[in-house]
């Protein structure tokens, strides 16, 4: 039921009594983990309770599914493969469940019909823990579940179809706030170059920001993410060495006086990114009574110091390193930035040792940057077409080893994307300074990255398509539920 809920989208309705029935089950793992024989219940249990950071002493043992012909157990193989998710460094015995259970469905698929087929796909390609629950919960409604799955009640999935609704009208409130603000700011006249996608922005903050009463937050945080996107183009595609130079010294001293030296379209742009910054930090200060102003300024700069650096490089002919790139590379993410915003926006725990703390780009952002950095590289096709300035890690990687093929350099990035994955889930996994939403936040960052980065030989996004119309262009037909 648990499970089914988390699938739908809807466990933040039922978050005390989630709270509550897993307590129980950790409490019966603990005392009879030993003596419960059935694969597909230990491995629900193990990825619910871990999830739910309950996990420390609840641990699938190396070894454990060895002991079951789980060849024969489809329901089980995917269960297994959905736990495995949840690894951090240093659990092989897990890696290797999640190994197997892959190659397992993987050759069983061949053999099924189209619907077991489809679900297994699903399963492989969109693991519960790295995929967006609302991106997922459309299929569910439709009956996706399979197997014992399917004696989900039939009311669930009425609650579910109208709580979709619901959020789906939110939504379209909040898009058609950001598209008068993006209107009103006027920067897509003023500046030729820029790209106009306020949805696109706005998607970023949806997918991180899922609890419908952070409506105000989301609309928020759009403002300096489609900053990130257009002082990204500056650097990448627009501005001189000279001109980038001038505009982070600005930016570092953070000086509106130092703007006439700059040219009308940094002008422009640092006068707007000033204004979202003070209104941020004045409604911050306002309901948290805590100014962010140093911080975001602070993110800002750094930001804007790790493109210049990629500027420098294309400009000089320097090849970096692919571990030097990567290092800038998770800087001039953005991620940073965006994760600094939304921790001030949420306003959860502001001390001085978690203002500190997210001001040092911790793991718990950084391991999500390097997830955003390494997807966004080994893309196929350039964003938009765009002649940009800024490298790959791909490109560097097989400038440094010579003799090594483009798969070879896909395969290291694919490698540190999941070593990526096993920090962001200590960090999410085990205690931290930062609140539960925070750390949700940083999670669904990373879980937006593949719907935003995977382009196809037509250098569209189709996955990326897919959700905006599951998510916004359609609602969901509901019946009764009486």
């Amino acid at each position: 039921m648990i499970d089914a809920v988390q699938r739908l989208g809807i466990e933040y309705l039922f978050k005390d009594e989630i709270e509550e029935i897993l307590q129980r089950q950790y409490i019966i793992s603990s005392t009879c983990g030993g003596h419960l024989h059935d694969l597909q219940e230990v491995a629900l249990r193990f990825r619910l309770l871990r999830q739910e950071d309950m996990f420390n002493n609840f641990m699938i043992k190396e070894g454990r599914f060895s002991q079951f012909n789980v060849s024969e157990d489809i329901g089980r193989l995917m269960e297994v493969y959905e736990a495995s998710q949840l690894s951090i460094a240093g659990e092989e015995g897990l890696d290797e469940a999640g190994q197997f259970s892959a190659k397992m469905l993987n050759e069983c698929m061949t053999h099924l019909d189209h619907n077991q087929a489809l679900a297994i796909g699903n399963t492989l390609r969109h693991p519960y823990h790295k995929s967006l629950p609302r991106f997922m919960a459309k299929d569910v409604f439709f009956g996706n579940f399979q197997g014992e799955r399917r004696w989900m009640l039939h009311v669930l999935k009425e609650i579910a179809k109208k709580d979709f609704n619901m959020v789906h009208a939110l939504h379209h409130k909040e898009i058609v706030q950001v598209t008068k603000w993006w209107k009103d700011l006027g920067l897509a006249k003023k500046l030729p170059f820029a790209r106009d996608q306020p949805l696109k922005w706005y998607i970023w903050s949806m997918a991180c920001l899922t609890d419908p009463s952070l409506s105000e937050q989301r609309v928020e945080l759009t403002k300096p993410i489609s900053l990130i996107y257009i002082i990204d183009d500056i650097f990448d595609v627009y501005g001189t060495l000279d001109e980038l130079i001038l505009f982070t010294e600005t930016i570092t001293r953070w000086d509106l006086a130092a703007m006439g030296q700059l040219p009308e379209y940094m002008k422009i742009c640092f006068k707007a990114l000033d204004d979202i910054t003070n209104e941020i930090s004045y409604k911050v200060y306002k309901k948290h009574g805590y100014n962010p102003v140093q911080s975001l300024r602070n993110a800002w700069t750094s930001l804007c110091k790790a493109f210049l650096v990629e500027a420098k490089w294309f400009a000089s002919g320097h090849m970096p390193e692919s571990e030097e790139y990567l290092k800038n590379g998770i800087e001039s993410s953005g991620v940073h930035v965006a994760l600094v915003h939304i921790f001030f926006l949420l306003g959860h725990g502001i001390t001085e040792e978690t203002v500190e703390l997210i001001d040092s780009n911790p793991a718990i952002i950084s391991s999500t940057a390097t997830i955003l950095r390494l997807w966004d590289d080994l893309g196929s096709a350039k964003d938009e077409n765009q002649d940009g300035k800024d490298g790959s890690y791909i490109h560097y990687y097989m400038k440094e080893h010579r003799y090594s093929a483009a798969e070879e350099a896909q395969k290291s990035a694919i490698n540190k994307i999941s070593d990526a994955w096993k920090r962001l889930n200590k960090e999410c996994l085990c205690p931290n300074p930062f609140s539960a939403s925070f750390t949700r936040a940083s999670l669904n960052l990373a879980r937006m990255v593949p719907l935003m980065y995977s382009y196809d030989d037509n250098q569209r996004l189709p996955s990326l398509e897919h959700f905006i119309k599951s998510l916004l262009s359609e609602s969901v037909p509901t019946e009764g539920v009486y």
